[in-house]
């Protein structure tokens, strides 16, 4: 399939660039977490998603139609997420949501999506959100079941089975510890040290302290969001831990790198494509829209993209795309376009999605990566 962006613009141009829009605009509803604990997510879907519909709106809109983003900041607040999630449906009657940020955020908002019937693309992590199957609910992110499946195949290759998890209680890490604890023994790994910390701790050393005592640990893997597994990694070395030390998904950025510094070095994770855009060889089929998304993001704000910017990206050209097949933003025709998609090359992998899988990702959309001297570095 061609770079979404690519098929949208070719359309657009058919009605003339710059022009005046005469159509009712496609309302696009977000409910992001620009600021809080996770505006560090937040900040950069919402500067994606404003940068990708002025530019599209500059080029035509969608089948001659502008777009119009309506967006709320829940401050990182499940429960704010719900009554906008609400304003956007009821007040603002937008044609597709596209967000939460987090979590909590997302399945604070599935019961009104579920009961209004309006196509929801989460930019959250968690399996539960499209596991069990939600009708209205999909999702951009690669879950945290696959992050441990990832993580735990690397392990593997290395001869490690024993293992330490330090997870944050948030929706996110405690999802992460429900998922590590389920996949371990399929994978033939045995949880020797179990350990959690709160989002907003500023010292993890007691709970290393522990890991580091306990007999027969081999390798510690952190699952959370945010400032704490930078601080994770800072005590890790700060205790003269040797252990290989795994991270999830939820850190995928370079502001993990700055956060956490050289007590970073030799961290493994999993990520998408986008974190080593620069990295892929030009045979890679998402080199092209990793390639011009870190462009375009990096000459607009003149700051490093996020892999969390790339989920807002790959979650607003999915619907477009949607919407284009649908022949317009009918809700249920537009549903059935998303759970349609086949081969939707994206920042965040090769999308597939399905009545029973409405993620759409498997194992190799993610990359296992290593800091190596301050950059990321893809594990063959």
């Amino acid at each position: 399939m061609k770079h979404p962006l690519v098929k949208l613009a070719a359309a657009a141009l058919a009605f003339g660039l710059g022009s005046s829009f005469a159509a009712d605009p496609i309302k696009i509803g977000s409910v992001l977490s620009v600021t809080g604990p996770a505006a560090f997510l937040g900040d950069p879907e919402l500067k994606t998603l404003q940068l990708y519909i002025d530019d599209i709106n500059k080029k035509g809109g969608v089948d001659g139609r502008p777009l119009q983003l309506v967006h709320y900041d829940d401050g990182t607040d499940a429960n704010k997420a719900n009554s906008f999630t609400k304003r956007l449906i009821e007040d603002d009657k937008v044609d597709v949501l596209v967000g939460g940020t987090t979590t909590g955020s997302t399945m604070s908002s599935v019961p009104l999506v579920q009961k209004a019937g309006i196509p929801f693309i989460s930019l959250a992590g968690a399996v539960v959100i499209v596991d069990p199957v939600k009708k209205w609910v999909f999702k951009m992110p690669h879950s945290d079941r696959m992050a441990v499946e990832k993580v735990f195949e690397d392990m593997k290759k290395n001869g490690i089975t024993k293992i330490a998890l330090l997870s944050e209680t948030s929706g996110f890490g405690a999802s992460g510890k429900k998922e590590t604890e389920e996949v371990a023994g399929q994978y033939g790994m045995t949880l020797v040290a179990n350990e959690t910390y709160g989002a907003k701790d500023t010292d993890m050393s007691p709970q290393l302290t522990k890991i580091k005592s306990t007999p027969g640990v081999q390798a510690v893997f952190v699952f959370g969001l945010g400032q704490g597994p930078a601080i994770v990694t800072k005590n890790y070395k700060q205790l003269g831990i040797t252990l290989p030390l795994y991270q999830s998904h939820g850190v995928a950025s370079n502001a993990f790198l700055k956060l956490a510094g050289n007590a970073a070095e030799g961290v493994r994770l999993p990520t998408p494509a986008l974190l080593i855009a620069d990295k892929l060889p030009e045979s890679d089929p998402q080199q092209a829209v990793t390639t011009a998304y870190e462009k375009a993001y990096k000459e607009a704000f003149k700051t490093d993209t996020s892999t969390f910017g790339g989920y807002a990206y790959d979650g607003l050209m999915l619907a477009m795309d949607a919407i284009k097949r649908a022949g317009g933003t009918d809700k249920a025709k537009v549903r059935d376009a998303i759970e349609q998609t086949k081969g939707f090359v994206a920042t965040s992998g090769t999308y597939n999605m399905s009545p029973t899988d409405h993620m759409g990702l498997d194992l190799s959309a993610f990359r296992m990566v290593e800091i190596k001297n301050g950059d990321w570095v893809e594990v063959k």
